[in-house]
């Protein structure tokens, strides 16, 4: 039995297949204007690549932002879900999850069953996102890839106040200008980045085994605040962006 999971967020889709139980083939792309072509191309590059068709597909579960308008039959639900199904086949024993995208962040409470009991999203503003860190990465004229880990080498550290990003850009511009480390500031980025999200993993109550997902997970400059903030050790799926989607897969066997 073939199933494929379909997550396409705001800023990369993300597709995995299952056989059975294991994973086939997946694929990841930036997501484009035209989110049913997304759905689509994300969807025919992963079958590309485990040599299937659509019609070896026994079912199809869409999530994300584009998950309404994919153009092949689907089911949707809801990323929250399928991210809790998601961390649960990989961690089972896992309560909490973060869940940081391009242009949303989700905290996560599941039961011992893998099903989420609360959850609270940030996506009023960017505060929080990976799309908070690439603009103030490419103000700071440092590869987006490179500022994670180079904050963890600062000295110090400086206090960004505020959580939107344009003002943000201009707080760590006036702190360059005035001879603060690159290091530093990059340090107070990503200072904010773990206040603002912990914040809402608070909101629905810490609770062990704590895992991070999303592409926010391979910074480890966020990663390693916000485990000093939970006191706990952080746990990281193998390919954090393809939680949603293989979630959704999973999910797929049971429509």
């Amino acid at each position: 039995m073939l199933t494929a999971g379909v997550d396409v967020g705001s800023r990369t889709a993300k597709v995995v297949i299952l056989n059975e139980e294991t994973p086939v083939a997946s694929s990841l792309i930036s997501t484009g204007p035209d989110s049913a072509e997304t759905c689509l191309t994300v969807l025919r590059e992963a079958m590309k690549a485990g040599g299937l068709t659509m019609e070896s597909l026994s079912a199809v579960v869409t999530t994300g932002y584009g998950r309404y308008i994919a153009p092949f039959p689907h089911t949707s639900i809801t990323e929250i879900a399928c991210h809790a199904k998601g961390v649960h086949k990989i961690f089972p024993t896992a309560r909490t999850i973060l869940d940081m995208g391009g242009q949303d962040c989700k905290a996560i409470r599941l039961n011992a069953g893998g099903h989420h009991t609360n959850f609270i999203m940030n996506d009023k503003c960017a505060a929080g996102t990976g799309r908070f860190l690439e603009i103030l990465a490419q103000s700071l004229n440092v590869p987006l890839q490179e500022i994670g880990d180079r904050s963890l080498e600062a000295k110090g550290t400086i206090k960004i106040s505020s959580t939107c990003a344009v003002f943000a850009r201009q707080e760590v511009l006036s702190y360059r200008r005035r001879g603060v480390s690159l290091e530093d500031v990059l340090a107070g980025v990503h200072e904010a980045v773990a206040d603002r999200v912990f914040g809402l993993i608070k909101s629905v109550g810490l609770e062990r085994d704590f895992v991070i997902t999303g592409g926010i997970a391979k910074n480890l400059g966020v990663v390693r605040r916000v485990e000093k903030r939970a006191n706990l050790t952080v746990l990281i799926p193998p390919e954090p962006q393809f939680t949603g989607a293989l979630g959704a897969a999973w999910l797929a066997r049971e429509v």
